[in-house]
């Protein structure tokens, strides 16, 4: 990897913030058009414009398959239709406003981990004060807003293959390093 590279990989994780903490321990609202549930196999499949809200973390999709483990966690599998991608958008913690917000034809969300992995057409921005801080696009991402990591592969399938894709990163200049104004002298001195 090139040090150019290196160097912009690393600047973006370094402004990448923790998902607000507080949302794992909201409750887990689902609204839809259609449910199929199965109580035996803890698995519910909702349809129709889909939107799953547990605390700050908002996810909408045509399609969620949503699996309780035995010990109570969820994992969510957002499906997209065609012309629409899966969405997913939460606030961070830390000063400011601050979010992280993504799309992909299917992302995947482990409540336990806290762990979403983007597949297909992915992206993630992070923005600040709503404005575009940082973006990546590829076929695959991993984001762990616990450890503050994220990783892009250059297949759906999570792995990177030669000749299998390019990503692409885009770092907006920081606002600490804005130009102070300069003084003009005064007319006629």
């Amino acid at each position: 990897m090139n040090k150019l590279l290196l160097s912009a990989v690393l600047a973006l994780l370094a402004c990448v913030a923790q998902a607000e903490k507080a949302d794992s321990n909201k409750p887990t609202e689902i609204t839809f058009d259609q449910l199929d549930a199965d109580d035996v196999k803890q698995i519910k499949t909702f349809t129709g414009n889909v939107v799953l809200t547990r605390g700050t973390l908002l996810m909408k999709s045509p399609k969620a398959v949503v699996t309780e483990t035995p010990e109570g966690y969820q994992l969510v599998v957002l499906h997209s239709a065609p012309g629409v991608q899966a969405t997913f958008r939460q606030k961070l913690d830390g000063p400011g406003d601050q979010w992280m917000e993504g799309q992909a034809d299917r992302i995947e969300y482990d409540s336990k981990t806290e762990l979403v992995k983007l597949f297909a057409k992915a992206q993630i921005k992070k923005l600040e004060a709503g404005k575009n801080a940082s973006q990546v696009d590829g076929e695959f991402i991993s984001y762990d807003s616990r450890k503050e990591f994220f990783a892009v592969k250059n297949t759906p399938t999570g792995e990177t293959k030669p000749g299998g894709g390019r990503s692409t990163m885009v770092i907006q200049p920081s606002s600490k390093l804005a130009t102070p104004a300069t003084t003009q002298p005064a007319a006629g001195k």
